[in-house]
């Protein structure tokens, strides 16, 4: 006798069916995605008034310091022959037109001692890192080579040469400056100029005895100097030498030359790095007649760098939020298909939400501490709460200690990839293939025959 197979009521299927709870836990997950949106445009709209308000401090205490110079500026004469017609003698008369341009030379030496304290400066919530630098700036300058331009020595105005220094930030320069040059002092003034991409300090005409005409002329400046984010120079010496000492430990060396490794030395109390460049290493010559390249390219220093703050560290957070909402859903979807108890899914909403709400104790308890303790205040208060949640759901203390050591896994995992930088994406592929076999594991439980 032919039986027919009994099928269950439309509702009773629909609570029942894994396809359907499936569905509806995907669903949850793109609707989770909205309040996870708002929570990383927060982030950065946050990380914005912080770069906003760091970068008021610095412009007050004075921006990133670019130094390049000194530089010898000998102007000189030329002369341009031209025929002006002479209405008197109806003729043409040659006249020598007599313009006058300048020549720029380049030190033949140039050692630079730097010393860099720094210091962090508050307002409100948000602090910036800046610092004040002590230079020792030595070096000469050779006979200058006017041949190469076929300049006749009649032609050249000794007695209105003078020397100039080319910075970025005359704000922050904290010292009277006075060159020593030869037997002579020199006050540094700065010049207006109107298309330089830097600011021109220049002295007063040079005295005779403190010119490189026949014999090389020695010169020395002391420089204080308030900066913030980076120091650079530029090697304008035929060998240039610079040694950088300072109590800031997380240095990023930047530029066109790198410090000499066995030199370089970074701890805890902060780091020591000596840079040797010689002429040859450059794309420029050393000296320029008409105007002053624009040499920027060929700059190099040190970035005061600041590590991944706490608005960053929250950011690359949020990045795993989809992978924790999805990760704590499928536990629960496990367990609800293995054990059979029913969960609603304003229940899974209500666990999603509080998902979302750690990012946001993460952003506000890190403002005003470390990320560390705004981690794990998060963390904890996240937890706790799912946990407490899930005994009332599932009815037992054996699920709400497997929910809790779950999160407590996941939340170490995600903190542990954040805090790499080298190993990160080794350590997370590691992770989420141990969790994807775990989970292909606990899956094999599951009935999938009702459907």
């Amino acid at each position: 006798m032919e039986t027919q197979k009994q099928k269950k009521p439309f509702g009773e299927w629909i609570k029942t069916s894994i396809t359907i709870r499936m569905l509806m836990v995907g669903i949850l997950i793109l609707v989770l995605l909205i309040p996870l949106s708002y929570i990383k445009n927060l982030i950065q709209e946050r990380n914005i008034r912080q770069d906003e308000t760091v970068k008021e401090i610095n412009q007050k205490w004075g921006n990133e310091v670019l130094l390049y110079g000194p530089i010898l500026k000998i102007p000189y004469q030329i002369h341009t022959p031209k025929k002006i017609w002479d209405k008197k003698t109806e003729s043409y008369i040659e006249e020598d037109i007599i313009t006058t341009d300048y020549g720029f030379f380049f030190p033949n030496t140039l050692d630079i001692q730097s010393d860099i304290q720094s210091e962090t400066l508050k307002r409100g919530i948000y602090k910036s890192g800046v610092y004040t630098a002590d230079m020792d700036i030595k070096g000469s300058f050779s006979v200058p080579n006017f041949e190469i331009q076929n300049i006749a020595a009649a032609d050249i105005l000794w007695n209105k040469a003078t020397v100039i220094i080319n910075s970025t930030n005359l704000k922050g320069i904290k010292s009277n400056l006075e060159l020593k040059l030869g037997p002579n002092s020199y006050p540094l003034r700065s010049r207006y100029t109107k298309n330089s991409y830097t600011n021109i300090l220049e002295t007063k005409f040079l005295n005779e005895n403190s010119l490189p005409k026949d014999n090389t002329i020695n010169f020395d400046l002391q420089l204080t100097i308030n900066g913030s984010e980076e120091l650079k120079f530029i090697p304008v010496g035929r060998e240039t030498k610079v040694t950088m000492t300072s109590n800031w430990s997380s240095p990023n060396f930047s530029g066109n030359y790198l410090p000499d490794p066995k030199t370089k030395e970074i701890s805890e109390n902060g780091f020591k790095a000596n840079w040797k460049i010689l002429q040859i290493n450059r794309e420029f010559e050393q000296e320029f007649f008409g105007e002053l390249p624009h040499i920027n390219s060929s700059a190099f220093g040190v970035k005061l760098f600041i590590p991944i703050d706490e608005y960053q560290k929250s950011e690359r957070a949020t990045k795993y939020g989809y992978l924790v909402i999805a990760l704590t859903f499928l536990v629960f979807f496990l367990i609800q298909s293995i054990s059979k108890i029913h969960i609603h899914p304003f229940q899974y909403l209500m666990i999603g939400l509080a998902l979302t709400m750690f990012y946001t104790l993460l952003i506000s308890i890190s403002e005003h501490s470390n990320f560390f303790i705004a981690y794990g205040i998060a963390g904890v208060s996240v937890i706790v709460l799912i946990s407490t949640y899930s005994k009332a759901i599932l009815k037992s203390f054996k699920f709400m200690r497997f929910i809790a050591t779950s999160l407590i896994a996941l939340y170490t995992f995600i903190f542990v990839i954040i805090q790499l930088e080298k190993y990160a994406l080794l350590v997370g592929s590691i992770g989420l293939f141990l969790i994807l076999g775990t989970i292909m594991m606990a899956s094999r439980k599951i009935d999938w025959s009702n459907n």
